[in-house]
């Protein structure tokens, strides 16, 4: 039977975390109804993630322990995750972070704004009621100005476009998983942004913890040059085919 929705989750060394983030999510889909959790785990994840992730999936069938060695980046893990989902049949698709870096309790706000017809639904910590909690001043000041240059330059006018906590109708997702994307990391998400610009899309609150690493200077390079190389279609009269 097809399910409602999906919720994707990379899994990547969150053996510490891994019981109050479960617990967080099951009390919440215990609220909302049909659904399933694929938890996307590769060899990034060097500590006992994979097993506590099988060993879930026995116990509770609305979670699925998806091994993918194949993969070479994040991104790779989110695409892994989406394919997972739509073989599942899924009409509503919610990607987040583990580690309750996203709060759960958010997920049923992303389900209302995609029940009610919103093509996009992408998590925002820079309007009322989101928040930032726990973060660097680096990793603070990348995403905001992230965000900024993203806009100015792309032509694109969301609050935050670099949140990690998003979600989609499957029929947007189909357009997306097989798309040549650049991005090779945090990146990703501000792409996935710009590509999708001319969807209908609603942002909502999220608060976004962050005990996850700083960002590297490969991230950031990749980052840069995904911009630039958009930005410099865009100077062209070349904007990106739109998905």
């Amino acid at each position: 039977m097809p399910h409602d929705f999906s919720v994707i989750v990379p899994m990547a060394n969150e053996e510490e975390e891994f019981v109050p983030f479960v617990e967080a999510l099951q009390a919440v889909l215990d609220g909302i109804g049909t659904g399933k959790v694929f938890l996307v785990v590769d060899h990034v994840s060097q500590d006992k993630t994979r097993q506590l992730c099988e060993g879930l999936a026995a116990r509770d069938n609305r979670f699925v322990s998806v091994w993918a060695p194949e993969n070479r980046n994040v991104v790779d893990a989110y695409l892994r995750g989406y394919r997972e989902a739509l073989r599942a049949g899924s009409e509503f698709i919610i990607e987040m972070d583990a580690g309750l870096s996203h709060d759960p309790r958010a997920l049923p706000l992303f389900l209302r704004a995609l029940g009610e017809g919103y093509a996009c639904v992408f998590g925002s910590r820079f309007i009322d009621g989101g928040l930032i909690c726990g973060s660097t001043w680096r990793r603070t000041f990348l995403s905001r100005i992230g965000t900024v240059l993203a806009n100015l330059m792309l032509g694109t006018r969301l609050f935050d476009m670099t949140s990690g906590f998003q979600g989609f109708h499957a029929g947007i997702v189909q357009r997306f998983v097989d798309y040549p994307l650049l991005s090779k990391a945090h990146f990703y998400q501000t792409e996935l942004r710009y590509l999708l610009r001319h969807h209908r899309y609603a942002e909502i609150p999220i608060c976004y913890r962050a005990p996850s690493p700083s960002v590297s200077n490969q991230s950031i390079f990749n980052s840069l040059y995904v911009l630039l190389y958009y930005f410099y279609l865009r100077l062209r009269g070349k904007a990106a085919l739109v998905m």
